[in-house]
């Protein structure tokens, strides 16, 4: 089987998916294989669920006959079919990365361009190797435009998701010091998230700029064609506000507020009203859209506790926006604890980063400062730093915290947000 003998079929179908456990009617199921797990061995249990075809790279499950179709590697057929897709669509498509802030960015461009065009984007975070390849292949005749997200840690990786993305657009958020382990450190960053610009600028595509980042402003110097904002210089300029927890920019003497919380979002904001104004979009509708965008990921989320105040910022963590969530929830008034998980996957800086964060709370006098993780309790010796999240639970189950503002902020492995229900 090949992809153009496959395309047809993949045409006819409705979705594509790797979980055998969400098959519809008319889907195609990708068997991936693991080290526990062979898919393969459900691929006649998935046409008899409604898959229209199923994919296995395992020969003896073969069955032409009933669409059971046999390739070499079902991860490269998944990539390949994607990218022959990719070269049948005729939309622009916006292409994602940064150290910091790639979801929720993607998540108000997609409010702002929805405001006029059709459009799809990443679900939740698929934005790696797999996750890239399965949303192109949801783009439908129907999609105007497409935003998709792409997360890296090590070299190459941009680069490999921009083959298959192919984007026409391209927005990195940030520099910081994530994934520093797979990296090489934060120069190793730099160099990772910029084969976006490389990629877009070997096919004289379009870069959208945030000219108050230093980085982003020098790699991008003589570069053209591409959108900027941030400085008077700028195609768009607009003015940063905030109102008790939230940001808002302002355009042209038009507010907009949102409900995220953290300055640190003020230049996401930015970039998808940028994007909207670039695609034509009043500025009214982009306001109406940053207004109405809730975010329930886990990200710069405001929860509101019977008469406490929680800022929800689970799902990542690294130096930057350790420091930047840190620095943002100070200003908030009133009695104010901070609960911090383990910052992941910072290799042989992992110490003194940890080391770095810890200071940075005691400095700012929050009045209680919970760690959460092997990390941290290296180097917290205090009676507040527990291992892990059970640990944290049952310590709240017998010690209510008394502050009327607290902070979850940690990596995804830490999962505080299981803590909730305990605070």
């Amino acid at each position: 089987m090949n992809i153009e003998q496959f395309y047809p079929i993949f045409l006819q179908s409705e979705k594509v998916t790797i979980d055998n456990r969400k098959i519809n009617k008319n889907d195609i199921f990708f068997a991936f294989s693991g080290e526990n797990f062979n898919a393969a061995t459900q691929a006649g249990k998935a046409i008899e669920d409604g898959a229209l075809a199923v994919i296995v790279e395992q020969q003896d499950f073969e069955d032409t006959d009933r669409n059971i179709f046999y390739v070499r590697s079902t991860l490269e057929f998944l990539q390949e079919l994607a990218v022959y897709h990719r070269r049948q669509l005729r939309i622009p498509v916006i292409g994602l990365t940064g150290s910091n802030g790639k979801t929720t960015t993607k998540e108000i461009i997609h409010a702002v361009l929805s405001q006029k065009f059709n459009v799809q984007y990443t679900s939740g975070n698929l934005n790696n190797h797999i996750g890239v390849p399965l949303t192109l292949l949801s783009v439908k005749p129907e999609h105007e435009m497409a935003v998709i997200e792409m997360g890296a840690n090590h070299q190459k990786e941009i680069e490999l998701l921009c083959s298959i993305a192919q984007p026409n657009f391209g927005y990195i958020t940030n520099f910081g010091k994530a994934h520093l382990e797979g990296f090489g450190g934060f120069e190793g960053v730099i160099k990772g998230k910029s084969e976006l610009y490389e990629y877009l600028e070997s096919h004289a595509q379009t870069i959208l700029v945030n000219e108050n980042d230093a980085i982003q402003a020098d790699k991008t110097k003589s570069y053209s064609p591409k959108i900027t904002f941030g400085k008077e210089s700028s195609d768009y300029q607009f003015g940063l506000f905030s109102g008790e927890h939230f940001v808002g920019l302002s355009y042209e003497g038009t507010k907009a507020i949102s409900q995220l919380t953290g300055e640190y979002n003020f230049t996401n904001l930015c970039a998808a009203a940028s994007l909207g104004l670039h695609f034509g979009i009043d500025f009214e509708k982009i306001r109406q859209a940053i207004e109405e965008y809730t975010p329930t990921n886990m990200r710069s989320q405001i929860v509101k506790k019977e008469n406490q105040t929680l800022v929800l910022d689970t799902y990542n963590a690294n130096p930057s926006s350790m420091v930047a969530s840190l620095k943002n929830f100070i200003t908030f008034e009133g009695s104010k604890t901070i609960i911090i998980g383990d910052m992941l996957e910072l290799g042989d800086d992992s110490e003194k980063e940890h080391q770095n964060v810890l200071r940075l709370s005691r400095e700012l006098n929050f009045d209680g400062i919970i760690t959460v993780g092997k990390n941290f309790r290296s180097v917290n010796a205090s009676e507040t730093s527990f291992e892990n999240t059970l640990q944290l639970i049952e310590y709240l189950k017998t010690n209510k915290i008394q502050s009327e503002n607290i902070l979850l902020k940690g990596s995804r492995g830490i999962a505080l947000e299981k803590a909730i229900g305990f605070i």
